[in-house]
Formats: structure tokens, sequence, C-alpha cells
């Protein structure tokens, strides 16, 4: 087990070719869908920022205790000026959103805030948009985070030591508007890139067999479905509920946000008075996209229901084709005759495929109430690749749990699962339909990984092509005091 786990940290190392700073591309996406859960990247610190050498290594080397004031020209790239203290205000950053900083070096850290300047800079020479809308929009988001997880603005001023808040948006909006341009660029650079299938034999079969990757224990999972329904009765109920809050917010000057607290059942948004940002393109059910773009700034939405329960929402703001809103969910309650009912039919459902009178591919496409999974025998498709396995070591936990035990060929008696999104409860009958033991990786069996694999290879190659050509056509200039960093890029021009 212990020469696979080998095999596989020299295979990956290889794929990436030990580079601090392009690895960060493949990076982009999960930081990007971090952003609104944690302290954002704002490198925004004290104008004068004392630190212990200790904290961080100069050129890839642990240096003597010593107290430094950063400041001076680091690097400067087109247009843009990398100062000492920015390596330091990174570093910071990085540690304060909980990311790993031990194989982090002071020169890796440089060469990233390069690469970052050199994206900006040509997105600028390719006419690149980046609109002011976006870029405020993005500061509001943290600026309302950071209020949320520190107490007030005050305390947010103070934690960063700026004098008011005008100043500290001016920050905000150079910092994103960089990080923006950048993260345009490196999309323009890799979104046309494709592999075909041919590319990906020829990336399989040059790894070399001692080489190759181990894919661990994977499952393939089916299920069937019942949502227990709510009477009219209880439905009315939360509509009324809603209706009334409503109106106290118009007639009573009430807080939308207070109400969301006390009443919504959104456990993605509660805690945060109810309040989401979105565009058309937010992944959104549409009953609920629909009603918000309807509506206009300051107003609120009559109830409506989509599949989580009933809604209200509140228009925060309008920016363009971006939406700063606030809503509350509230679900009916379900009787325990209907959960009752819900639990007997999927026992009949069980048994009859038990009994061999339909298999359990025709029992979800005629019994089940998941209509993302009825019309294909039941499948679950894993929501990273949306392939049809799930790894067991990286299977999301209740989702283990609820088939852990279940063997070859056997049906589990129907569970009881809430909607962690929010939704109501429901009951549903699960079958383990393949497994697939640890394995090295086979070109038939692992096509969709390799296909993966090579795919970033490829963007990797362009990339770096990329990078090396306009360090080439770029004014670049690295201060006497970090040409010795060993730099994944030729920024040391000869």
């Amino acid at each position: 087990m212990k020469q696979l786990k080998k095999k596989n940290l020299k295979f990956m190392k290889k794929l990436i070719k030990s580079s601090f700073s392009l690895s960060i591309l493949f990076l982009t996406g999960i930081i990007s869908a971090q952003e609104s859960e944690t302290l954002p990247d704002t490198q925004v610190e004290p104008q004068e920022v004392i630190v212990e050498e200790s904290m961080i290594t100069k050129n890839d080397s642990v240096n003597n205790f010593e107290r430094i004031k950063l400041d001076g020209i680091a690097a400067v790239v087109g247009d843009y000026v990398i100062l000492e203290s920015d390596i330091e205000k990174t570093l910071i950053d990085l540690k304060s959103q909980g990311a790993s900083t031990a194989d982090v070096t002071r020169c890796g850290l440089l060469g990233k805030l390069m690469e970052d300047r050199l994206y900006a800079h040509q997105a600028v020479q390719d006419s690149i948009l980046v609109s002011d809308d976006e870029v405020n929009s993005q500061g509001d988001r943290q600026l309302q985070q950071l209020v949320s997880q520190i107490g007030s603005m005050e305390k947010v001023l103070n934690y960063y030591k700026k004098d008011d808040e005008a100043s500290f948006r001016e920050d905000l909006y150079k910092i994103n508007k960089l990080r923006m341009l950048s993260e345009k660029m490196q999309n323009k650079i890799v979104s046309e890139i494709e592999i075909t299938p041919e590319e990906v034999r020829q990336f399989f079969n040059k790894i070399p067999e001692s080489e190759r990757p181990v894919f661990g224990a994977e499952l393939e999972i089916a299920q069937i479905v019942k949502e227990p329904k709510a009477t009219d009765e209880e439905k009315q109920k939360v509509i009324d509920k809603l209706n009334g809050i409503k109106a106290d917010i118009e007639e009573n000057d009430a807080s939308f946000s207070v109400k969301a607290i006390l009443y919504s059942q959104d456990p993605g948004s509660k805690s945060k008075g109810g309040y989401y940002s979105m565009t058309r393109e937010t992944p959104f059910v549409k009953e609920f996209k629909d009603v918000a773009f309807s509506l206009r700034e300051g107003e609120i939405s009559d109830p409506f229901e989509t599949p989580f329960g009933y809604h209200i929402i509140f228009v925060e703001k309008i920016r363009g084709q971006e939406l700063d809103l606030r809503h509350i969910l509230i679900s009916p309650e379900i009787s325990q005759k209907e959960l009752d009912k819900a639990r007997m039919e999927l026992d009949s459902i069980r048994q009859g495929v038990l009994d061999g009178k339909f298999t359990f591919a025709a029992a979800a496409l005629n019994f089940s109430d998941e209509k993302e999974t009825k019309f294909d025998g039941g499948l679950l498709r894993n929501p990273q690749d949306y392939s049809s396995r799930f790894e067991l070591t990286k299977m999301e936990p209740s989702l283990y749990n609820q088939v852990r035990d279940i063997k070859d060929n056997e049906i589990s008696k129907p569970v009881l699962e809430n909607d962690p999104r929010g939704g109501g409860p429901k009951y549903k009958i699960m079958k383990i339909t393949n497994r697939y033991d640890e394995h090295v990786a086979s070109f038939s069996k692992d096509y969709i990984k390799i296909q993966e694999l090579a795919l970033r290879e490829k963007q990797y190659n362009a990339i770096k092509k990329w990078m090396d050509d306009h360090i080439e056509d770029t004014y670049v200039s690295v201060n006497a005091g970090n040409t010795d960093c060993d730099f994944a890029n030729n920024w040391i021009k000869d």
C-alpha cells in the first residue's frame, strides 16, 4: 500500500513539474469558491509592517532572526510594481485563510506575484475588460463578510489599521481589479484547449508502468427516492407566516436581515441574514432566479414555492447583471402519516425488486420522485467530476455512512434523509451497482480520470509557453536582492 502511495506521489510531482507558481492555475477555482467563506485575500495591512525574519523563507533558505522593515521594490512587471512588503502581506493572507504555508518560500511567493502582474498587464494589452461594477461588487461582498466575521465596520478598520472605509475600499478595488484581470487572462489562455482521445492515449502510454497512478476503491451507487408531500393546510400556514413577515417589514420597518436569522430554514444564508449575491449564471433553481430577477431594487416578493419550500426575496441592490439579495425559506411540516406512507411504498418497491418482479433500474424509472436520477436507473453522479464513481476515501461522510454496510446484490431498507440545503425530508432505498477495487490506472477503466490528467498537462504546457513568450516581450526588472531566487520562470533575463 505504501509503495502504491509513493508511486502516486512520484507521478503527480512529475505531472506538475514541481512548479509552485504554475500549479496555482489549477487551484484558482478552489480559491475563488472559498472566498465568500473566508477572510478575503486583501493584502491590506498597516503601512509600515514589522515582522520577524523567521516568518518567511528568504531565497529558499532560513535566515537568522532579525527584525526588519519591509519596504522597497522587489520587482517590476510591465506597469506593475511589487513591493517587498507585498510578499509578506501575501504570506499573512495565506495564513489567515488557513492555507498550509509549510512549503511556501519567499521566492515562490514573489514568483506568483510576478505571474499575476504579467497576466494583468497582458489582459490590459489584449483589451480584456473588468467593469467597475464587477470590482466594486466583489469588494462589497468581502466587506460584508468581514463585518459579519469581525462584528462591525469599525472593528474591521481597526483590524486592518485603516483610517476610514473609503481608503479601505480603494485598496480593495486595486487588489480585486488586478486579481480579476489575472484570472480572466488565465481563463482566456486555457479556455479553448481541448484534448482528443488520441492525445489521452499518448499521455497514458508515455507514463512508465512503474509510475502509473493508483486509484482507490470506488463504488457506483443507485437509489430510489420518495418525497413525502405536505398537506395543503401546512402549505397555507407557511404562506401566511411569510406574508406576515413581509407585512411587518413593509409596514413597521422591521429588519429583513433579523427576520431571516430568526425564521429562515436555509442553512447556507440564515447566519448571514439571508444574504446572497447572484447572477443569472449562479446555480440556483430556476423558480428562485425567475422571481429574483423580476423584482426592483428595494422590493420584496410575495411567497413563492421551489423544491426546497416557500420563500420571500428582498432585493437589496442591483449591479448591472448582479443582484445583492436576502431571502427567507420556510418548509411546510411533513406529517408523520405522510412519512410512514413514503416508507411503506419503498418497502413494497424493495420487496418487488428482491422478488424479481422488476429490476432496480425499472423501479427507479417508474417509482422514484428524484428527477435527477430516475431516468438513469437511479444512478448517482459524483459532483466532483459528474462520473458515476465515488472513491471511498473521498466520499462525502453522510453518503459513506449510508452505503458502507450494503453488500453486493443487497438493497438497503428505507433510509430517512433530511435535505442539508433546507428542503424537506425524504426516504430512499440504495443499491451498490458496481465495485472497483484499488488498482493501478487502466486506460479503459479509468479513461475519464486519465483524460483529466492529460488535459491538465496540456493546460500546463500552454501556460508555460505563454509565460515564456510574454516574459520575453514584457519589461521585467528584479531587484538585485532577489536575483538569486530559483524561479520557475525565466524572470531574470540574460
